[in-house]
């Protein structure tokens, strides 16, 4: 199985949607090391940062999940390097 690390962004413009967003990245904590949240209301916006150690499929899934709600914006960063497994 080959595995990469790197991070996902996400910019969040309508607190409503702010529960989807964590439904979404909840069905996929198996594979989030980190997470950061910054609320920014009087931007009128959200930062959520995730850093991923899982297989390309898993990163496609998630950020396509994601990308597809409306007044979300995603952009992910992931290493070249493949990350050695022990399974």
């Amino acid at each position: 199985m080959e595995k990469r690390i790197g991070t996902i962004t996400i910019i969040i413009y309508c607190r409503q949607i702010v529960g989807q967003v964590n439904e979404i990245i909840s069905k996929y904590s198996d594979f989030i090391l980190a997470r950061q949240g910054l609320p920014l209301p009087d931007k009128g916006l959200s930062i959520i940062t995730l850093i991923i150690e899982t297989t390309s499929d898993n990163i496609n899934a998630l950020t396509g999940s994601l990308g597809r709600l409306k007044d979300v914006e995603v952009k992910s960063i992931l290493s070249k390097k493949i990350v050695e497994t022990n399974k």
